[in-house]
């Protein structure tokens, strides 16, 4: 085993491991965490000794109110799951002990990611790691299973949270002064927190290849090893919450928004291929250079589902400031061979060859995005779809259905498709297209700095 793996492999814990570290004081802390809607880890910080007399069989409990909130954690009325009328009950934290790791940006701390449960036991179906789940069951009823892995970029500044909230979030000092796109001088600059970024990762169970810097002013991404989807967005999500809290501790701010400023946004490009039960990849054909009737089918479906599930991409008002013309960030609904125009790009050679879905952008949720994936390529693949011609050369200019452009057409396109809400369920479709349209309530009431400086003076 290497050292990179020894890193990974003393990251993660068995409860034998765990148990013992808890008992020795290594672990005084476990982390008991669930993803939000919003794509966040929320839970509680549990003493060790609590932990391994209660939480690890019994789980714990949190108000249902956490699967029913916008953004800034404000209870919202309307959800079929929780209302101030059914009393804002409680749920379970369900410990999936497989997922515990540990924690190295905080001391004696460990995590365990969970899945969402009513007190009865029966699943939290609208939970994002559940629907995840469920599309992973109906892929593996044909004997296939995903891997693949998340690009996420974000924006570094030398500004605090609280200094950069006390501004108004205007004037940040960003981490960079220019384009370092692939400077190793600009990326240089940012290695005191990259390298933290890096090696607190591995020491958190991911497999970390590189760091890069990006167009924007502080952009930079880190990539990380393929995994089983379920492992690849429990790793986003930890390297997510890892990443602030790094960059809080040396008095610096992330943000992971699509699009934070006029310049280039931030992209979550998702690759994905599919091995069949032996651990086989089954896209590729041939000597790899050609895709398998599979993964023509599966990628049809990606493309055929692309504007009906773009909503489960870009889930916010911000997300579709992103998508424009020759920003990197697709609109063309189609896709090609290694052609960055695309939505949907193929990429990779031999046992590699897989697709890449770039729609997404850094504020999507990694579990909702790649279960939209999954269930498109089912819808692919079951009714056995032609995937198009390839596009070839420049796609913004060519005349080609766009994907929605506005959350609310892509609210409404996901509220009103029939393969939504046969893949998922009426109650997650109600669920995710009600929060859409809270979402874009809150902008509709909002006023904003691009109207103040227009109207103030001059209307």
């Amino acid at each position: 085993m290497s050292a990179s793996n020894d890193v990974r492999a003393s990251a993660r814990l068995s409860v034998e491991e765990l148990t013992a570290d808890i008992t020795a004081g290594t672990i005084e802390t476990v982390l008991v965490a669930a993803t939000d809607m919003q794509g966040r880890l929320q839970g509680k910080r549990i003493s060790g000794r609590f932990f391994l007399d209660e939480v690890m069989e019994h789980g714990t409990e949190g108000c249902n109110y956490l699967f029913a909130t916008d953004t800034e954690m404000n209870t919202i009325d309307g959800y079929a799951l929780t209302s101030w009328s059914s009393g804002y009950g409680d749920f379970i934290f369900q410990p999936d002990l497989s997922t515990v790791r540990r924690i190295p940006w905080h001391p004696a701390t460990a995590m365990v990611q969970c899945d969402m449960a009513f007190p009865d036991g029966s699943p939290m179906r609208v939970s994002p790691r559940q629907i995840l789940k469920r599309q992973i069951e109906r892929l593996a009823e044909k004997g296939l299973h995903p891997i693949g892995a998340t690009e996420l970029e974000f924006n570094l500044y030398d500004t605090s949270y609280g200094d950069a909230q006390r501004g108004n979030y205007q004037h940040l000092d960003a981490a960079s002064r220019y384009n370092i796109d692939y400077s190793l001088f600009g990326t240089g600059e940012a290695e005191p927190y990259l390298r933290r970024l890096r090696n607190e990762m591995d020491g958190a169970g991911l497999y970390t290849e590189s760091a890069k810097g990006e167009c924007n002013l502080g952009q930079l991404e880190v990539g990380f090893r393929y995994d089983d989807m379920l492992a690849t967005c429990d790793n986003h999500v930890v390297y997510k919450l890892g990443a602030k809290e790094i960059a809080s501790q040396q008095g610096k701010s992330v943000t992971f928004m699509a699009k934070p400023n006029g310049r280039e946004g931030n992209s979550c490009h998702i690759h994905m291929s599919v091995n069949d039960a032996d651990g086989t990849p089954v896209f590729p054909t041939g000597d790899g250079t050609e895709m398998s009737e599979t993964m023509r089918q599966f990628v049809a479906g990606v493309v055929a589902t692309q504007h009906d599930f773009t909503y489960l991409y870009a889930p916010y008002i911000n997300s579709y400031k992103r998508f424009a013309e020759g920003s990197f960030a697709p609109t063309a609904v189609g896709w090609g061979w290694d052609n960055r125009t695309c939505a949907v790009r193929i990429v990779g050679h031999g046992q590699s060859l897989r697709f890449e879905q770039r729609v997404p952008g850094a504020d999507a949720n990694p579990y909702l995005a790649a279960a939209a994936l999954i269930a498109s390529g089912l819808h692919g693949i079951e009714s056995e779809l032609d995937l198009p011609a390839a596009l070839e050369g420049n796609a913004y200019t060519q005349d080609i259905d766009s994907i929605p452009r506005r959350l609310h057409d892509a609210v409404e396109a996901f509220n009103g498709s029939a393969l939504a809400r046969e893949a998922f369920g009426d109650d997650v479709v109600d669920h995710y297209v009600h929060a859409g349209r809270v979402e874009m309530a809150a902008f509709d009431a909002a006023v904003t700095d691009w109207e103040v400086v227009r109207g103030f003076e001059r209307s």
